[in-house]
């Protein structure tokens, strides 16, 4: 089975063959630069084509994989998807381009396929981003080395050996009086890593405060992530007031966004402020947005995290069975200090290397 050509599709369902070859191209480096995919391994793309933005990165994908088993997913049965998975060699390429998330019954299909060894490239909810936000998509998907991997350790030097940091934006500041944890990088660097590969676009490095409690102020949020799992973008943005890492009030806050706050308090007592995320994907601003939360996540800027979920740093008092919440929220962002070194300025981290 193959993709089938754009040419085929009618036109008004179909994205620009410009868009098309810009996918092409960016996936051409992703391959080759992040996933060091060469000849000599074997790929398999998993595909539909329920979106134009899923079948024109198909096309990219047949364009870059000549050689490689492509398995429209909705014409298939689950057992011959599992069984072509099991199939693969480690240091092999699984390639999951999703309209919406293929589901296999038990079969949580990125973690099990790291575990066979597998490189993965995941795109996912691509029928949240129609139109001219597919667009937006594709250029997020241009791989720069030299940005990513030097401004991404740029930023994991100074968010480790930070002292403290501010966030400023909108009059408003949120500072974390504490030192970070460890910054984790999402830069396309898998050198020394267990898992190869991930959910793309990328673009991220993160952390959070060391001490909780010790972040305190003011934040304007401009979008967040809301019930639906969309980027929501209020009217005007939305003032949370911190004290002791816990959300304890706000200003203007639309009935959407209380409806966020109000369902993690009712299942975890309060609203913690956990990741202090540093977006690098300038393909997303302030203003050029795309509506899947999880991947307008990398927006070049700050994000942060309500709710006591983060799976990767361990806090006491913390549980995994009880923390259930971890909603993206996007800060009103001007400047940001670590220590007392600005890092962002004009809408760009400005770090030195």
């Amino acid at each position: 089975m193959h993709i089938p050509d754009p040419s085929t599709v009618p036109p008004q369902d179909a994205l620009p063959a410009r868009a098309i070859d810009a996918a092409t191209a960016h996936l051409r480096d992703i391959l080759a630069i992040a996933l060091e995919h060469g000849p000599g391994n074997n790929a398999l793309v998993v595909y539909d084509t329920g979106t134009p933005l899923a079948r024109a990165l198909g096309e990219g994908y047949r364009r870059n994989l000549p050689g490689a088993t492509f398995i429209d997913f909705d014409a298939a049965t689950p057992e011959s998807v599992l069984a072509a998975f099991r199939a693969m060699a480690p240091g092999d390429l699984v390639v999951l381009v999703q309209s919406t998330n293929f589901r296999l019954d038990g079969f949580r299909i990125r973690v099990e396929l790291f575990k066979l060894g597998l490189k993965v490239i995941e795109h996912v909810h691509l029928s949240r981003m129609p139109g001219p936000q597919s667009e937006h998509y594709i250029e997020a998907l241009a791989y720069d080395p030299a940005w990513y991997r030097g401004m991404g350790r740029a930023l994991k030097a100074r968010i480790d050996a930070a002292p403290h940091a501010r966030v400023l934006g909108g009059g408003e500041t949120l500072v974390f009086a504490s030192p970070l944890e460890p910054a984790k990088l999402n830069i396309g660097d898998y050198s020394g890593m267990h898992n190869v590969g991930g959910q793309f676009p990328i673009g991220e490095v993160f952390t959070e405060a060391l001490d909780l409690e010790a972040v305190n102020g003011r934040v304007q949020v401009h979008v967040f992530g809301d019930t639906a799992y969309r980027s929501n973008r209020p009217e005007a943005p939305v003032t949370l007031v911190i004290e002791r890492g816990r959300v304890v009030g706000t200003e203007n806050a639309t009935p959407a966004f209380q409806q966020v706050l109000d369902n993690i308090t009712e299942v975890e007592g309060e609203v913690w402020v956990r990741e202090l995320g540093f977006g690098l994907n300038r393909a997303f601003t302030r203003e050029r947005r795309v509506d899947d939360i999880g991947t307008y996540e990398r927006m070049c800027g700050i994000h942060l995290s309500l709710g006591a979920k983060h799976g990767v740093y361990t806090k006491p008092g913390f549980k995994r069975k009880d923390a259930r919440f971890h909603i993206d929220v996007f800060a009103v962002t001007d400047a940001v200090f670590l220590g007392d070194e600005r890092v962002y300025a004009d809408g760009n981290w400005i770090c030195n290397n």
